[in-house]
């Protein structure tokens, strides 16, 4: 029997849901504004002579930054309910499109930064959504993977627009996590969606920059994790002076069912890849069980 498709909307402290919600003391922001002109289903705007992303500039002809500024006073991205529908151990990978995949194409790509600015490499980023008639699927993976992000912490997502269900406007699920940091499980969210001012969960901060292309859609969006950050691959700042102990070793390639140890803890891989600096056992669960 399927479940009821319905996310859970009771915990937490309930969030600044609506554009206007928030307190009038607080400082806006150019994002602040941003989100308010597209929750109105406007067209996305320059403000103050300011395109909504960095990125965006070059639909408009002018040169691209390397990357876009990550925060204007916003602070880190809200967290959501993680909701009924999630399952540990999705595929790695950046499309969740298949041959039996109906629906709107869509495309989310952005940048993960640190409350610093700096981009973060490394990030794992974990997908889940609805299929386009609203049904997550429980018994496999459609619909469903993980990645993370490069080396400049750009990431990009391959897949449909999601279908409504009761109590919901459109919305996509995500888990973020820092190597060795704490798990952000939050939403993104559709402008103009009529649903956006009846569904008790949405919150306005978490709107993705949304415009049409070709018979698809192409969304961006930009995580800010509540962590420091540091350049490069997403090492540690101070490694200790004992490296870890253990099999495990970065630039190798692991299979499923591969085990290794690692600061005297027993791993078993659930996910083929490639394993990279930051990627360790302990961080990354979407790639090794602890046994």
């Amino acid at each position: 029997m399927t479940p009821p498709r319905r996310d859970d909307p009771t915990p937490g402290p309930t969030p600044a849901a609506h554009p206007g919600a928030e307190s009038t003391e607080r400082t806006i922001s150019r994002k602040t504004l941003l989100r308010a002109a597209v929750a109105a289903g406007a067209a996305l705007p320059l403000l103050s002579g300011t395109v909504a992303l960095a990125r965006d500039s070059a639909v408009q002809g002018r040169s691209l930054p390397a990357t876009p500024a990550c925060d204007d006073g916003d602070g880190p991205t809200h967290d959501q309910i993680e909701g009924p529908y999630f399952k540990p151990n999705s595929p790695l990978r950046t499309n969740l499109v298949t041959a039996g995949t109906t629906g709107t194409p869509l495309t989310v790509s952005g940048y993960v930064f640190g409350r610093t600015c700096v981009p973060l490499a490394g990030v794992l980023l974990d997908f889940w959504q609805a299929d386009d008639a609203g049904n997550y699927d429980m018994a496999g993976y459609t619909l469903r993977g993980h990645q993370f992000t490069d080396a400049k912490g750009a990431f990009s997502l391959t897949t449909i627009v999601p279908g409504l269900y009761p109590g919901r406007t459109r919305h996509l699920h995500v888990k973020a996590q820092a190597p060795g940091q704490p798990v952000l499980t939050t939403q993104l969210y559709f402008p103009g969606e009529p649903r956006n001012t009846t569904d008790s969960l949405f919150d306005a901060t978490l709107l993705m920059n949304v415009r049409g292309a070709g018979g698809g859609k192409e969304g961006t969006f930009d995580f800010v994790l509540n962590v420091v950050g540091t350049p490069g691959p997403g090492g540690p700042t101070d490694p200790p002076t004992d490296p870890p102990s253990g099999t495990w070793a970065a630039g190798r390639s692991y299979a499923a069912g591969d085990r290794v140890t690692y600061s005297g803890v027993a791993y078993r891989c659930v996910q083929a890849h490639t394993s990279m600096t930051g990627w360790e056992p302990p961080n990354v669960p979407a790639l090794w069980r602890r046994e």
